[in-house]
């Protein structure tokens, strides 16, 4: 059998549709589906057929701005099965995925498809997560992971992740993070997550509610008992480009001098201008959270927190709080985000001016 492999187009709905009935019972992708990822999602779908019949599918998607990819779903007509089509695709999936800038592939598996996980194994990927009651029928499913570009192995990971529950409260599910990391066992609480935005947040910053600034969530810190040390390199009140209502502008300007008041009665470290030496900091103890521009990850123009789990020679890694669902991703796609040195950099530019900004705590 001469098979051909090529990137699906939108001629392709029927026959993928069919396969997919063919091949699942549950958690079946629509045509609909189907239409999004070929024509607007940020993925590759990949299709192999012999005589203008379609056997088998791939389909990944990348996670913008990070070097981490998901193998969202492989299908493989009865037909062309024991043939090595599964091996095929999931490499050439590989390859599309290096090609894209990816250092890491991902997926999900059931646990009762013996065949798929020996396939997967067999190609190298790795065991790291059981989840539980993750299909529509309640089978649970395991999550595997390969590097496909090889570098050194980063650190053990130990920063529990936690998802921001509100739009506007990534700050303070970061420092909840941050503080389950340097204090194990210690427990996650959405009162607490909500506690944290009131006290850090800044009331207005561009339409809805205002996030935290690095002001507010280092006294938040601070207040828990944590040593903390915040690096800005800009002074004064912070996101006022992002506001047009004079009025609005006053309020925030009103609260960043009450936390300026704070800060000077209490220990927290305020260090202006210079370049956060990540690799020092985490060999050091602490976690830092970091202000980012959320457009390199999802195009929206908007301050973002996240927190650095480790770093390596190529990548830094991040835990982001905000899991995008409208981009088919689940918490697990949010966890040590391996994103390039260079990425990151500019990542941690926000705005006109420039602000770069970083909250560490240490026990």
């Amino acid at each position: 059998m001469t098979l051909s492999f090529r990137v699906a187009t939108l001629d392709d709905l029927p026959a993928l549709v069919a396969l997919e009935q063919h091949c699942f019972t549950t958690d079946r992708l629509s045509s609909r589906s189907f239409q999004w990822m070929i024509s607007r999602a940020h993925a590759q779908l990949l299709v192999a057929e012999n005589a203008g019949q379609l056997l088998g599918y791939a389909l990944v998607l990348f996670h913008r701005g990070t070097s981490l990819a998901r193998l969202y779903s492989l299908a493989i007509a009865a037909p062309a099965r024991g043939m090595g089509l599964g091996k095929q695709l999931l490499a050439r999936i590989e390859a599309c995925a290096v090609a894209h800038d990816c250092a890491y592939l991902r997926l999900e598996v059931r646990t009762d498809n013996p065949g798929a996980i020996a396939l997967y194994e067999r190609s190298g990927y790795r065991r790291f997560a059981l989840i539980n009651d993750y299909y529509a029928d309640h089978t649970d499913a395991l999550r595997l992971e390969k590097r496909i570009l090889q570098h050194a192995d980063a650190r053990a990971l130990s920063v529990p992740y936690y998802q921001q529950t509100t739009d506007f409260t990534c700050g303070a599910a970061c420092l909840l993070m941050a503080m389950g990391a340097l204090l194990p066992g210690r427990e996650f609480l959405r009162r607490e997550e909500l506690q944290i935005w009131r006290e850090a947040t800044t009331v207005f910053m561009t339409a809805g509610h205002g996030g935290c600034s690095p002001q507010g969530l280092a006294l938040a810190a601070w207040r828990r008992g944590f040593r903390v040390r915040m690096q800005v390199n800009i002074r004064g009140p912070l996101f006022l480009d992002g506001v047009r209502d004079p009025h609005k502008k006053e309020v925030m300007r009103l609260v960043h001098e009450g936390f300026e008041e704070e800060l000077i009665n209490s220990d927290v470290q305020q260090v202006f201008g210079g370049a956060l030496d990540l690799a020092q900091v985490l060999d050091d103890g602490g976690q830092p959270l970091v202000l980012i521009s959320s457009y390199r990850l999802t195009r929206s123009k908007s301050p973002h927190w996240v927190i650095v789990t480790d770093c390596d020679k190529e990548f830094v890694y991040l835990h982001d709080p905000d899991v995008d669902h409208s981009q088919h991703r689940q918490p697990m796609d949010c966890q040590h985000l391996p994103v390039s040195h260079g990425e990151f950099e500019r990542m941690c530019r926000f705005g006109n001016n420039q602000l770069r900004a970083a909250v560490v705590l240490y026990r």
